[in-house]
């Protein structure tokens, strides 16, 4: 397969451009214009942050790519799917007050939320995955499988599961429904370690589907449980225990979740015209799907944009390392055992499997030409 495109632009602004200007202009140069838009309903998948995190993208990054899909003829709207966990996106009426006290309204950009899952997070689509290895038919939230273009518009940051949550992340996982969510994470369940558990009962107040309980044990002293029939393996329990009671069972599910995660960005892009754009900014080193994010690991990169998710991904992880650790972040207070940051974060993962499988599978290559503007 021959080299991929990929299109950068840093965040340096002008008294005549700027940053959302420098956006815009960064897709067009990055071919956008070539997609027949006119008339067409364009999906705008991004993340509307979870209440209390701060990392996630600015309503005016939105408006943005959505100002350039009606200059092109396209009637674009933003979505996203439904969460597993216990949040503030977990069904269509919290997810959308969520996305309004984050900012986003039709006023702020330009264009309607939808959620593409439906109220209760149901409303889904089988999609056939070629090539599928794990994943035969994808449940696909039907308000994106409805658009007839698709666009990502990714936050690029860490995270604790899959290393990295870069464009395909923000497809695969993103747009699968909540059973779609369940499919990609049943690889790996997680378990309590007595040793350090406290009975706080905080891993119990953030699993959405009753799988933890906290009971006294032959001592006397309360102890968390997981019941893995109930349990889908979404890991919310591990980023809430502030003790590290809770841990995954590390057999091969992080790479599991990657291929699936690859496979789910590969129905959802297959057969229409697709176009990808990640910000390299506030690399907080857990997902913005935290009620919180920790400091930057890393300082801003800037913006990149291109038709080839895979490429993308690639080009934003090589950036990031390129980059010297920020001071007083969790990266300056890990040890250094690779020259991999995401990997020193989060030793556990590896988020290569993700890019690697999906170049196996057809949907981009790793290789790619760097044409900054």
């Amino acid at each position: 397969m021959d080299k991929s495109d990929v299109y950068f632009a840093n965040f340096r602004a002008t008294l005549s451009e700027n940053i959302p200007q420098k956006l815009q202009r960064l897709m067009k140069r990055a071919g956008i214009g070539n997609i027949d838009f006119d008339g067409k309903f364009v999906a705008i998948k991004m993340h509307f942050g979870e209440p209390g995190n701060l990392a996630f993208l600015r309503p005016n990054y939105a408006k943005a790519v959505a100002d350039v899909v009606k200059e092109l003829g396209g009637r674009p709207y933003l979505t996203d799917c439904n969460t597993l966990y216990v949040g503030g996106r977990k069904n269509a009426l919290d997810h959308l007050d969520t996305a309004a006290l984050n900012g986003f309204s039709p006023l702020s950009t330009g264009c309607q939320c939808i959620i593409a899952d439906g109220l209760k997070g149901t409303d889904d689509i089988e999609v056939p995955v070629q090539n599928g290895e794990y994943v035969k038919n994808a449940k696909i939230g039907r308000a994106i499988m409805d658009a007839d273009i698709f666009i990502s518009l990714t936050h690029f940051k860490g995270h604790e599961a899959t290393g990295f949550g870069g464009a395909i992340k923000n497809i695969g996982m993103g747009c699968g429904s909540r059973a779609g969510k369940m499919e990609q994470h049943a690889a790996g369940k997680p378990e309590v370690n007595p040793d350090n558990c406290v009975g706080c009962g905080i891993c119990q107040k953030n699993c959405a589907h009753s799988a933890i309980t906290i009971a006294a044990n032959a001592e006397g002293k309360k102890k968390a449980s997981i019941d893995h029939n109930k349990c889908v393996g979404c890991g919310r329990c591990i980023g809430a225990c502030a003790r590290d009671a809770v841990t995954p069972k590390w057999d091969n599910a992080n790479e599991v979740l990657n291929r699936k995660m690859a496979e789910y960005a590969s129905a959802v892009i297959t057969g229409r015209p697709n176009f990808h754009i990640s910000l390299v900014m506030d690399i907080s080193p857990n997902c913005d799907c935290h009620s919180e994010n920790d400091a930057p690991i890393a300082p801003d990169v800037g913006m990149f944009a291109s038709f080839d998710p895979i490429a993308l991904d690639q080009a934003c992880a090589d950036a990031v390392m390129a980059m010297p650790h920020m001071p007083g972040s969790v990266l300056d207070e890990v040890e250094h055992k690779t020259h991999d940051h995401f990997i020193n974060v989060h030793p556990e993962t590896d988020w290569r499997s993700q890019l690697e499988h999906g170049e196996k599978i057809g949907i981009g290559t790793r290789q790619y030409n760097l044409i900054k503007i």
